[in-house]
């Protein structure tokens, strides 16, 4: 891949510094991993002492040698997670404009709300299957090619649907949903591992926020804009002439950010920016097995147990998104606006705890406390959410909606950076990956089972179901140990050379 201009490199960030000659009271962030691009067997070669290795280790993917003794950080990184983030966002939007406004793409389908909930659900399932051979083309061609062919995928999926604008040709929306849902697939695990690649040790959680905060910043506009654009109206014509406004729009965004993808995207900086990242670039290996990969993943019982509550969390709020607008009109009939702006008040919510639980971890470094109390918050929320959704106002519903979101939403990168910490040194793709798979299983389990018990049985009873599942992951979470890896291996490296 192309890396940056080295003369430019020595112009940006901080000023150059001597792996060696560090102050080690100052450690890296546990976040900071290894390129996506390489997964490390924890062998007795893994010797902190390998940083010593100074120049001529050239890393998998990269167009030459790199000096590894050097810590720097590059200004490109700050263009790359904000490009990052936006063509995210714009996925996301894509994934809920659909069940944003459930009870009007039925009408102009003629299709039933489960047929409609498939276009929220095709983004879990896609995952699944395609999860392993992502991670192996991530390994074979990098971070680069990953993130153009992501945006590719977003873009040619959201022209596609300008072609479903009749009630016949839902499955031509079918066909571009599913598109979409595979740009997915080169988005979701990117936010840790861009972070590791391109931010500094004291910045990898605040960086990885803001990748996180674009698809939730997706999902909030998906909540509020689809009901502005689309009304609920009952002659056919006019209704595919506003929804064709939306395809135009998202089509026009999606272009330009591919665009800018070519532009700004590039594979990784000249020098790595944190002590972790370039141990992990002297300890790259060719020889890279994503089996025994996974197997090692499943060996570290704390990973397996982040990955069944992260998966729980998940779940419930792509369950939650899905359904959003049918539990609001079923309590508040015709308030599908307020229905997409109570949608929109939890994801924001989210942003913001997204944003400070970022900053709060780059601070404290308490993952495993920092975990348990915000999944214990969700919980209190969700339970307030579920007891006065039925009450008759409105404006209660938003506030116990975004405080439910503050912490449900914004729970999500910490997962991603507690997974990280708990797996060094393996490849943080993985890791991510199958925090990720675990999500979507939940989500569409969630999904699918909320809907039904809506439909027989109410709200109510569809809220405890999932009460009672994060119940359980909030008890499990609390057996989860605080094993920090990365931050040991950040203490210890001054140390052993």
């Amino acid at each position: 891949m192309v890396n940056e201009d080295p003369n430019q490199q020595e112009r940006d960030g901080t000023p150059s510094q001597s792996a060696l000659g560090e102050n080690p009271s100052v450690s890296a962030h546990p976040s900071v991993s290894i390129h996506p691009s390489v997964s490390v067997y924890p062998s007795s070669s893994a010797h902190p002492s390998t940083l010593a290795q100074p120049s001529g280790l050239a890393h998998p993917g990269s167009s030459g040698p790199e000096d590894l003794s050097v810590i720097k950080v590059s200004k490109r990184r700050w263009a790359v997670v904000l490009v990052f983030s936006c063509y995210s966002m714009c996925n996301a939007f894509q994934w809920i404009q659909y069940g944003s406004i459930n009870n009007i793409f039925m009408n102009f389908y003629g299709v039933s709300a489960f047929a409609i909930d498939w276009l929220s659900m095709c983004y879990m399932l896609t995952y699944i299957p395609l999860l392993l051979p992502v991670a192996w083309l991530l390994e074979k061609f990098g971070l680069r090619t990953i993130a153009l062919t992501g945006s590719a995928l977003n873009c040619l999926g959201a022209w596609v649907k300008l072609g479903s604008l009749k009630p016949h040709l839902f499955p031509v929306t079918v066909l571009g949903q599913v598109i979409c849902s595979v740009a997915q697939v080169f988005i979701l695990g990117m936010p840790s591992r861009i972070a590791s690649v391109w931010f500094g040790a004291n910045e990898v959680s605040t960086a990885c926020s803001i990748a996180v905060f674009g698809n939730q910043l997706g999902i909030a506009i998906g909540f509020l804009v689809p009901p502005v654009l689309v009304p609920n109206i009952k002659d056919q014509d006019k209704l595919a002439y506003h929804i064709s406004i939306m395809f135009y729009i998202i089509g026009g965004v999606a272009t330009l950010l591919f665009i800018l993808v070519i532009i700004v995207f590039k594979e990784k900086p000249k020098h790595p920016p944190s002590r972790a990242q370039s141990l992990s670039y002297a300890l790259a290996s060719p020889d890279v097995s994503y089996l025994s990969s996974i197997v090692r993943l499943f060996k570290n019982l704390n990973f397996v147990l982040l990955v069944i509550t992260y998966g729980l969390n998940a779940g419930a709020f792509y369950a939650l998104s899905t359904l959003l607008n049918r539990m609001v009109i079923l309590h508040y009939p015709g308030e599908e606006v307020n229905a997409g702006r109570i949608g929109l008040t939890i994801i924001i919510a989210g942003m913001l705890g997204a944003v400070i639980s970022g900053i709060w971890l780059d601070r404290t470094k308490t993952y495993k406390e920092t975990t348990l109390v915000v999944y214990i918050m969700t919980l209190v929320g969700m339970v307030v959410y579920t007891v006065t959704l039925n009450l008759g106002h409105l404006w209660v519903v938003f506030i116990t909606a975004g405080t439910m979101g503050f912490f449900m939403t914004g729970y999500l990168p910490l997962g991603f950076e507690f997974a990280v910490e708990l797996t060094y040194p393996e490849s943080e793709g993985m890791s991510s990956g199958l925090l990720n798979v675990s999500a979507q299983v939940f989500g569409i389990i969630f999904t699918i089972s909320q809907g039904q018990i809506i439909d027989n049985y109410g709200t109510l009873p569809g809220n405890i179901f999932l009460c009672v599942f994060l119940t359980l992951g909030a008890a499990l979470t609390a057996f989860i140990r605080a094993d920090l890896r990365r931050q040991k291996a950040n203490k210890e490296a001054p140390e052993n050379v």
